[in-house]
C-alpha cells in the first residue's frame, strides 16, 4: 500500500485519508473513490487528494481484521462484523476471561499495522461484554503480514470465557461470645449475593464453636453434599496452625495456601476436601466490597484450578483498597433506583442545509430550539444532561445560560456525528447504565416522551436498546446500554450508533411516541413547517 498525495487523475480506486468536500458533496474518511467521485472532485478544482493506494497483495482493513479474527481458536466468544478496520469479540456467557498472553504478544509483534487488545487475565465478564478487539491501523495491510498473524493463531486456544457453573456451596460460621447473630445473618445475605452473580447457590449453613473439631466435622458433612465449602471464622486466622487450616487437615483435607498477597483479603485459606474446594474466608468477605476472596471464589466457580503459585502471583494488582472494578452485590433495590440514564444532547452541527443560520438557535414559541430541548431533558427522569457543542459553541452555550447542564466541547465536529457521540460519552459518570442520544433539532420530543423511554429501558433491565418510533418506523431519540460504550469510542466519520446496534445483536425495544420521533428540522422548509423562525 502506498500512502500520500495522489494526483486526481490517478485517484480512482484509492481510499481517502481525510474527509473531503467537493461542492455540495462530502466524502468521508476511508471512502473509496469511484470514477464519478473523481469527476466531481476534478470539477470542484481539486487537483490531488491524500489517499491510500492498494497493491495487488493488499487486504482492506476490514477484510484483514475479519480474516485474523476468524482464524482464532476460542471458547464462549462471539465474533462481531468488521467495521473501520476493527472486529470486536464479545463474551458468549458470564464467566472468567483467560488469555494466552504469549500468543497475543507474538501477533502484536508481527507488525505495528496489526493489533489485538484484550481484557486482563482472569477478568470477570458479563455475557455480551467486549473481551477483545482486532484492529488494523492503516486502510490496508499486506496479505503476507495477515498470514503471519494467522499462523500464530494456529498454535492453540488464544482466549476463552470460562463460564460460571451453578455450584452448590455449604457455609460454616464459627461463633465466639459476643458475636451478634445479625452479623452472621448479614454474612449469609452477602454470600448469597456473591454466588448469585455467577450462578452458584448457598444450600446449607452450619454454626459451630470456634474450635478445630466441630469445624472439621461440619466441613466433612457439607463436602459430601456440596461442590464447595466456605468457612467464616469468628476470629481471623493468626497462624497457619489456627482453627480453619487445622480443621481442614483434621477432616482429611489438604491446605493449598494460607494467606494471600491481596489487600483486603490477606487472611484467606484455600484447601481441598474429598475433591471439593474449601475456602477459609477472610473477615473482609463479610462485606460486599471487592476483595481477594472474590478473585478465588469466581475462578473456582468458573471451573479454573487455583494453585498456591496462582495465589502467590496475585500481589501485582492486589492492592485493592477502595478500587471497585465490578458492580458490588448489595441489598436488593428497586430496578429504577439502580439504573442511571443520562442524556447526551447533540448540539455541535453546522446546519449546512440551512444555508447559513444555525437551526439550533431558531425560535420556537419565542425560545431557541436548543434551549427548548435542554429544558425538556432536564425536566425528565434522566440522571444528568450533557450538551455537546462545536459549531458556534459560544453562541450555543450562551443560549443555555442558567441551565444545569454539562458542556462537552467537540473540536472535531466537522468530521461528523461519531465525534460528537464520543465527546458526549466521555463525560458520562462511571455508574451510568445507559445514555439517551437526543438530537437538538427535534422540536416535538417532550419530557414525557423522554421519561417513557427511560422507564422502558429500566424495566428491561438496562441491557436493551430502547428507541422511539412512529407508526412502526424507527426514529429518535434512542437509549444505548453501557455495553455499547466501548464500541462507540471507536466510531469514525459521519456515522452514528445504528450499525453498532445491528452488529452487536442487542435486543431493540421500540416505543411509539408519535410524530415527534420522526420530525427533525434539517431544512428551512422543515423548520418553518414545524413553527420555527430562523435567526441570523
Amino acid at each position: 500500500m502506498k500512502f500520500g498525495p495522489v494526483p486526481i487523475e490517478a485517484a480512482e480506486g484509492s481510499i481517502l485519508a481525510h474527509a473531503t468536500t467537493a461542492g455540495e458533496q462530502r466524502f468521508r474518511k476511508a471512502h473509496r473513490l469511484s470514477a464519478n467521485d473523481v469527476s466531481l472532485l476534478r470539477a470542484a478544482g481539486i487537483s490531488q487528494v491524500v489517499a491510500a493506494v492498494l497493491s495487488a497483495d493488499d487486504l482492506s482493513e476490514d477484510a484483514a481484521a475479519e480474516k485474523i479474527a476468524a482464524s482464532m481458536r476460542h471458547r464462549n466468544i462471539e465474533i462481531k462484523a468488521p467495521g473501520t478496520g476493527r472486529v470486536n469479540l464479545h463474551a458468549g456467557a458470564a464467566g472468567i476471561f483467560t488469555v494466552d498472553a504469549a500468543m497475543i504478544d507474538a501477533i502484536n509483534a508481527v507488525d505495528p499495522t496489526i493489533t489485538i487488545a484484550t481484557l486482563a487475565q482472569h477478568a470477570p465478564v458479563e455475557e455480551g461484554q467486549m473481551v477483545a478487539t482486532v484492529k488494523i491501523i492503516p486502510f490496508a495491510v499486506s496479505s503476507a503480514l495477515v498470514d503471519a498473524a494467522i499462523q500464530i493463531c494456529a498454535g492453540g486456544e488464544i482466549f476463552a470465557v470460562n463460564a460460571y457453573r451453578p455450584v452448590r456451596v455449604g457455609v460454616i460460621q464459627t461463633v465466639l461470645p459476643g458475636i451478634k447473630p445479625s452479623v452472621l445473618d448479614k454474612t449469609l445475605r452477602v454470600t448469597e449475593a456473591r454466588l448469585a452473580r455467577s450462578g452458584g447457590r448457598l444450600t446449607a449453613e452450619r454454626r459451630t464453636a470456634h474450635e478445630i473439631a466441630p469445624v472439621a466435622e461440619a466441613a466433612a458433612a457439607l463436602a459430601r453434599d456440596n461442590d464447595m465449602v466456605v468457612i467464616f471464622g469468628a476470629s481471623a486466622m493468626s497462624d497457619f496452625a489456627d482453627v480453619v487450616p487445622a480443621a481442614i487437615e483434621k477432616a482429611g483435607g489438604t491446605v493449598i495456601r494460607a494467606g494471600m498477597p491481596v489487600d483486603p483479603g490477606n487472611l484467606l485459606v484455600l484447601g481441598t476436601l474429598d475433591g471439593k474446594s474449601v475456602i477459609g474466608a477472610p473477615g473482609c468477605a463479610r462485606s460486599p466490597k471487592e476483595n481477594g476472596f472474590d478473585w478465588v471464589l469466581d475462578r473456582l466457580i468458573a471451573g479454573l484450578d487455583v494453585t498456591a503459585k496462582d495465589i502467590a502471583g496475585m500481589g501485582v494488582g492486589g492492592l485493592l483498597m477502595e478500587i471497585a472494578t465490578r458492580p458490588q452485590p448489595r441489598e436488593p433495590l428497586p430496578a429504577r433506583t439502580l439504573l442511571k440514564v443520562a442524556i447526551v444532547l447533540l448540539a455541535a452541527g453546522r446546519s449546512s442545509r440551512m444555508g447559513g443560520p444555525n437551526k439550533l438557535l431558531a425560535l420556537f414559541d419565542g425560545e431557541p430550539l436548543v434551549r427548548r430541548a435542554a429544558e425538556r431533558a432536564l425536566a425528565s427522569r434522566a440522571s444528568g444532561t450533557i450538551v455537546v457543542t462545536g459549531h458556534q459553541r459560544e453562541r450555543v452555550r450562551e443560549t443555555l445560560t442558567g441551565l444545569d447542564v454539562t458542556f462537552a466541547d467537540n473540536p472535531d465536529f466537522a468530521e461528523g456525528l461519531s465525534t460528537s457521540l464520543k465527546a458526549g460519552i466521555a463525560y458520562l459518570p462511571q455508574d451510568t447504565a445507559g445514555v439517551m442520544i437526543l438530537l437538538g433539532d427535534m422540536p416535538g420530543v417532550g419530557s414525557d416522551d423522554i421519561g417513557r423511554l427511560i422507564d422502558t429501558f429500566r424495566e428491561a433491565g438496562g441491557k436493551s436498546v430502547v428507541r422511539a418510533s412512529h407508526q412502526g418506523k424507527r426514529g429518535n431519540p434512542v437509549i444505548l446500554p453501557r455495553s455499547l460504550f466501548p464500541a462507540i469510542a471507536h466510531l469514525e466519520g459521519d456515522t452514528g450508533a445504528r450499525h453498532l446496534v445491528e452488529a452487536e445483536g442487542l435486543d431493540v425495544i421500540d416505543v411509539e411516541i408519535g410524530e415527534a420521533a420522526s420530525v427533525d428540522v434539517d431544512t428551512r422548509e422543515a423548520l418553518e413547517g414545524a413553527g420555527g423562525v430562523l435567526q441570523d
